[in-house]
């Protein structure tokens, strides 16, 4: 029996920014692997590849990216080796996180890096800055409606005409059932990935820190803060990504 698939920690008693901060800290090595990606999602590095071929549709070299929650920057360095050197634009809650990724931007020949170690929901960039958002396994880390919302009518606003927004991340399904049926697919993968002790500690993890939404909410929020259309790129299990462009 796995754990259960929605999470029965209140938002008030969910990881502090510090606490979260503090184990992504510890943990850049897992997030460093670009051949892989991170091995706890679903498909990773198909991810990554799929995220890169569609943004290289659509940049070129020299086009501004911003990068939420980059990690070790796995997503920016996929992107520009179909792009070319961007003015990448790196935001991470780790420090830790963010110097590596600065040192592989940099070392990758970027034409520009900018670091930003802050909570993404405190950011301020001017609008129509960028010409394309991702996103990578960060947006579950929003809590209630509106610090979604929030987020979405930002990222929205700092987008050019005709910008993208990728995102990939963890996601929920509104139908218990099928909700249930796609978290235990999702601990055996786990378990064949580490053992039962391993699935029981990222859904420990998961439980305490993170706050995901379905694909549908976030879609249909994406039209509300304004997005003119938007594509599922990849859906596998309680993971996805999408591309939505202003």
């Amino acid at each position: 029996m796995h754990p259960p698939p929605s999470s029965p920690t209140p938002l008030a008693e969910k990881s502090t920014l510090e606490e979260i901060r503090t184990r992504f800290d510890h943990d850049v090595e897992r997030f460093s692997k670009l051949e892989t990606g991170q091995q706890a999602t679903v498909d990773a590095p198909l991810v990554l590849e799929l995220i890169a071929k569609v943004a290289g549709s659509h940049l070129q070299t020299g086009s501004s990216l911003l990068d939420l929650g980059c990690g070790a920057g796995n997503m920016t360095l996929r992107i520009m080796q179909e792009t070319g050197p961007l003015h990448c634009h790196l935001v991470d809650l780790s420090q830790a996180m963010l110097t590596r990724a600065l040192d592989r931007a940099a070392a990758a020949d970027a034409a520009s890096v900018h670091p930003t170690q802050t909570d993404l929901r405190t950011l301020e960039f001017e609008a129509s800055q960028f010409d394309a958002v991702v996103a990578g396994a960060v947006l579950h880390h929003l809590r209630d409606d509106a610090d979604w919302e929030n987020v979405f009518r930002q990222i929205r606003r700092w987008l050019k005409p005709g910008g993208r927004l990728y995102v990939a991340d963890l996601i929920t399904f509104d139908d218990p059932t099928i909700q249930k049926i796609m978290w235990d697919r999702y601990g055996d993968y786990l378990t064949g990935l580490g053992g039962p002790d391993y699935r029981d500690k990222v859904f420990a993890y998961i439980d305490k820190e993170d706050t995901p939404r379905s694909l549908p909410y976030q879609l249909n929020l994406c039209r509300e803060v304004g997005f003119r259309s938007w594509e599922v790129l990849h859906r596998n299990s309680v993971f996805a990504c999408y591309v939505a462009e202003g």
